[in-house]
């Protein structure tokens, strides 16, 4: 475990590392944020938006929680895609499960989390659509990590539900919505492809914002 005193050091190390770089470097970064990505992560200390896509400070925005869930009610991430979408302009909203998620696993074991068990539920209720898939997987592995890219399909299909995206989507044409999973195991990012624009069809006259 790295000292809290620690921290400070490394702080200062990295700060001379950007300066021996850019002399400019924190003037050029306070100016202004102008990202072209919103990250909707994983809060897991393992996976960190900017390092696993190799880039820089502000060019990504970054929203993290427990398995990665953007959930209607939630405040905290509407809030954070409304800022994303309507006054940061961005142009591709990224949601990313990871392989190995505690939040996953969780959800799928029968008992009692207390306060965790309201946002467990969004995740059983996943597996409870797919049920009939995943229990046809006899590896539990497979079963975990299935539940994993599912889980970030469905986020993704839940971010195109939020009025802000709809608004923008319908005038700009932004944000593209796309689904991934990172490998803890190897380091690799995977695409999903998921087809957002179908997914929309099949529940458009359900939660379209907009009249057909």
């Amino acid at each position: 475990m790295v000292a809290y005193e620690q921290i400070f050091e490394n702080n200062k190390k990295w700060v001379a590392e950007m300066l021996a770089i850019d002399k400019d470097y924190f003037e050029k970064l306070s100016k202004e944020q102008k990202p072209d990505y919103l990250y909707i992560g994983c809060s897991d200390s393992r996976v960190s938006a900017n390092v696993i896509m190799g880039i820089q400070p502000g060019e990504v925005f970054v929203h993290r929680n427990v398995a990665n869930l953007v959930i209607n009610n939630d405040s905290n991430v509407n809030a954070v895609i409304q800022y994303a979408v309507e006054y940061l302009k961005i142009k591709h909203i990224i949601v990313c499960g990871h392989y190995g998620c505690g939040g996953i696993k969780a959800a799928l074991q029968p008992q009692d989390m207390g306060q965790l068990n309201t946002w467990m539920q969004s995740i059983r209720d996943i597996y409870r659509i797919y049920q009939k898939e995943l229990d046809a997987l006899e590896d539990e592995k497979k079963q975990f990590d299935r539940l994993v890219e599912l889980n970030v399909i469905e986020q993704c299909i839940n971010v195109v539900k939020i009025d802000h995206v709809q608004r923008s989507w319908y005038k700009t044409g932004f944000p593209k919505i796309h689904g991934c999973v990172y490998d803890l195991h190897n380091g690799f990012i995977k695409d999903l492809d998921v087809n957002i624009s179908q997914h929309f069809s099949s529940i458009r006259s359900i939660y379209d914002l907009k009249p057909i």
